[in-house]
């Protein structure tokens, strides 16, 4: 399967873990979707008036550091940095050298470190860093994080190009 390909899980194949991983990848799938095709112009438009730093591009930052703190560090207990120190949260705040290409690689590249982190856990498993979760919850919230958000990137690209679909 390629990276960004879109597969919906099989509802009748795989265990809890199994389940939970290929919904985050067809969101993952869909994140990296809604801003292949656009120029970095398009994908670092912040076109919401309520909400000054969203930008498409900015999105996939803050996703890539929604993985790295908790399937990379809580759920793995990496000592790898956090990608939000700080407040308010920088993860979605852009440099001149941000781009989609730039942005999508660090994006799957969070995924593979995230990928090696649940290696061997189960869902019932305490977190490795502080142990005040279960990796299904954890699971759980990043799922929930990513739909939101790439909810976020499908108004985001009509916005930036009139492109909709799923």
């Amino acid at each position: 399967m390629a990276e960004s390909e879109r597969v919906w899980p099989d509802p009748l194949d795989g265990d809890e873990m199994t389940v939970q991983t290929r919904f985050l990848d067809f969101l993952r799938a869909t994140a990296v979707q809604k801003i292949t095709g656009l120029t970095r112009e398009q994908a670092a438009a912040t076109p919401l008036p309520s909400s000054p730093r969203t930008s498409a591009l900015g999105v996939l930052k803050h996703l890539t550091a929604v993985e790295r703190w908790w399937l990379v560090i809580e759920a793995g207990g990496s000592a790898e940095p956090s990608l939000w120190p700080g407040s308010p949260d920088p993860s979605w705040d852009l440099t001149p050298e941000d781009d989609v290409a730039s942005v999508v690689a660090a994006y799957r590249a969070e995924r593979e470190r995230a990928a090696s982190a649940l290696a061997g856990l189960t869902p019932e498993d305490r977190t490795r860093r502080s142990g005040e979760f279960t990796v299904r919850w954890v699971l759980a919230h990043v799922v929930q994080e990513t739909a939101r958000h790439a909810g976020h990137l499908d108004a985001l690209r009509e916005l930036a190009d009139g492109s909709v679909g799923e």
